[in-house]
């Protein structure tokens, strides 16, 4: 049985200030200052106020944006996108789907032979779990998106 998530009013409560203006007031972090920018450590990232899975490090990219990059989510239900007009552009915001936090935009200049899009996410909106916590953190069932090619590096 999957586990169910949801907007845990603890984990708000908890959040720390740039965590809190990213996710609950749909901001955004500076370039290269977020904690996921440049990690290349094997695991999953999960919304930091629900813990449901979004993006995987395997599914990690290079952009050069200053901000984690992703070329999917890990479960397409977990993030909904929506359109935004903020900042006088037409873009499309990614929210995760049980925790409604903001987690960035996706864009549509990703690498062409992983569907072309880009999830650009700000590390504030963001938990890391490596690769070797996931079964003692219950994410278990994630460690499948890892050869054991990857899980060696």
């Amino acid at each position: 049985m999957k586990p169910t998530f949801h907007k845990n009013p603890e984990a708000v409560g908890a959040l720390s200030p740039e965590q809190y203006h990213v996710t609950q007031k749909n901001g955004t972090e500076r370039p290269f200052t977020g904690e996921y920018w440049d990690n290349h450590e094997p695991g999953i990232y999960v919304d930091v106020v629900s813990g449901e899975p979004l993006f995987a490090s395997v599914d990690k990219f290079e952009s050069g944006s200053g901000w984690p990059s992703f070329t999917k989510p890990i479960e397409r239900e977990n993030v909904l996108e929506k359109r935004d007009f903020s900042h006088l552009m037409i873009r499309t915001e990614v929210r995760s789907a049980h925790g409604d936090s903001h987690l960035g935009h996706v864009f549509t200049d990703g690498p062409k032979d992983e569907g072309g899009l880009r999830y650009c996410i700000n590390s504030a909106s963001l938990r890391f779990i490596h690769l070797d916590d996931l079964e003692a953190q219950g994410y278990g069932e994630y460690k499948k998106l890892f050869t054991t090619e990857e899980a060696q590096e």
